[in-house]
């Protein structure tokens, strides 16, 4: 089977993710509208930030995605023929669906619209996606998170049909999402928007007892202060080792989860998969997974990653069951950098988080190498020297030891 490039498709949480992700190597972003989405306490997008994120990423021969992917209600799809129709006319390249109704509105009302077959639906065998493209007309299916690349390569042969699966971020522990935890727990609706992720809150763990006095029941904790607690949060997805299986396999879009994470991890993220796509197609035979790519990944992580379905199914090792320090060492987003001056060699930065003299620092960028150097000195833009950057968004001057340029960003470790 002759295979091609694979998307690299990046969240867009707000406008500056969308554009940071398609900056550091997207070649498509998925975002949210204000409504129909699953992700309804990320910032989200109004129709006027769609329309500028459309004509930046069409600009730079990027795609986005709309995510219009609850499991509906009827007081749900009030609006839904206007607001399809608005997508179709600021020139959305797809809506991601899980809703027959939904898809059924859409090709009634915005024929334009190119419809993408959302994880919510759980598809995990390749006559589901036969049927999917056949009978429905959907080009595209994104596969549950549940698939191994095995299935995976046998839905792209057995169908021909575009698939799109998940290689980064968080996991769910439902099929693909679809829970009620969330709603029984805090009547908040999963599968509207509204996960508290239940699952990922601490619990303890108690045997009930009958009380040999009075027959009541007693509740024994089964832990003690030593143990970690009971959860049923797994690990976040990291197939940065299985770039080779997955480009194979035939998968056409690599998805990475995350529209509630910051712009450093979509910068990150973006950057590391577009490094491994590329240099495996300049190179196929010789290419190797290099080690700093997943140091750089492990950059942007805020839980322990494991690769879950990839090549079997996951046990109690893909479960967090407490922290794992060695592989989360912890770094934090400190600054964009707006301006470089060569002749002074001093880096405009738009600070993000607290910084100071005497702290190292370092910088990455789409186009550049990592370097580490310590913040020597720090002037605002009254040329005022400091001692730290600490107001939020405060514009900051700081010497550089090598050339950067514009959206470059900075970190520290913690």
């Amino acid at each position: 089977m002759e295979v091609g490039k694979p998307e690299i498709l990046a969240p867009g949480g707000n406008l500056e993710k969308l554009k940071f992700a398609i900056r550091y190597g997207a070649d498509a972003v998925y975002i949210g509208g204000q409504q129909y989405s699953l992700r309804a306490n990320a910032d989200n997008f109004s129709f006027a930030e769609m329309e500028e994120g459309v004509q930046f990423a069409h600009e730079h021969g990027a795609k986005v995605y709309v995510a219009t992917n609850i499991i509906a209600h009827d007081e749900d799809l009030d609006g839904l023929e206007e607001y399809l129709q608005t997508l179709e006319r600021i020139g959305i390249d797809a809506i991601i669906v899980a809703d027959p109704a939904i898809i059924e509105t859409a090709q009634r009302v915005a024929p334009g619209l190119e419809i993408h077959l959302s994880t919510q639906v759980s598809t995990t065998n390749w006559q589901a996606v036969q049927f999917w493209h056949d009978e429905v007309g959907i080009p595209r299916v994104v596969t549950g998170r549940e698939v191994s690349i095995a299935e995976l390569r046998e839905m792209k042969e057995k169908t021909g049909v575009e698939i799109e699966a998940f290689i980064h971020g968080a996991m769910c522990m439902s099929y693909s999402g679809r829970c009620t935890m969330s709603n029984h727990m805090t009547a908040r609706d999963s599968n509207r928007g509204g996960c508290s992720q239940s699952c990922r809150w601490q619990y303890d763990l108690f045997e009930a007892v009958p009380n040999s006095t009075t027959g009541q029941p007693l509740e024994i904790p089964l832990f003690t202060e030593q143990d970690d607690p009971y959860t049923m949060s797994s690990k976040d997805l990291c197939l940065i080792h299985r770039i080779p299986q997955l480009i194979e396999a035939g998968v056409d879009s690599f998805k990475i989860e995350g529209r509630m994470k910051s712009l450093h991890y979509v910068a990150t993220v973006a950057r590391v998969y577009r490094q491994a796509v590329d240099a495996y197609f300049e190179d196929p035979e010789h290419f190797v997974v290099k080690p700093e790519w997943f140091a750089e990944l492990n950059k942007a992580a805020t839980r322990a990653t494991a690769e879950a379905f990839a090549l079997h199914l996951p046990g109690s090792e893909e479960i967090i069951y407490g922290e794992e320090p060695n592989q989360l060492k912890r770094y934090d987003f400190t600054g964009v950098v707006l301006a470089y001056d060569p002749v002074q060699k001093l880096a405009t930065i738009q600070q993000r988080n607290h910084f100071k003299v005497s702290q190292e620092v370092e910088f990455f960028g789409p186009d550049r190498e990592n370097f580490s150097q310590v913040i020597e000195q720090i002037w605002d833009e009254e040329g005022h020297e400091l001692d730290a950057a600490r107001h939020p968004l405060q514009i900051v001057k700081v010497p550089v030891a090598q050339p950067v340029q514009a959206y470059d960003l900075m970190r520290k470790e913690l």
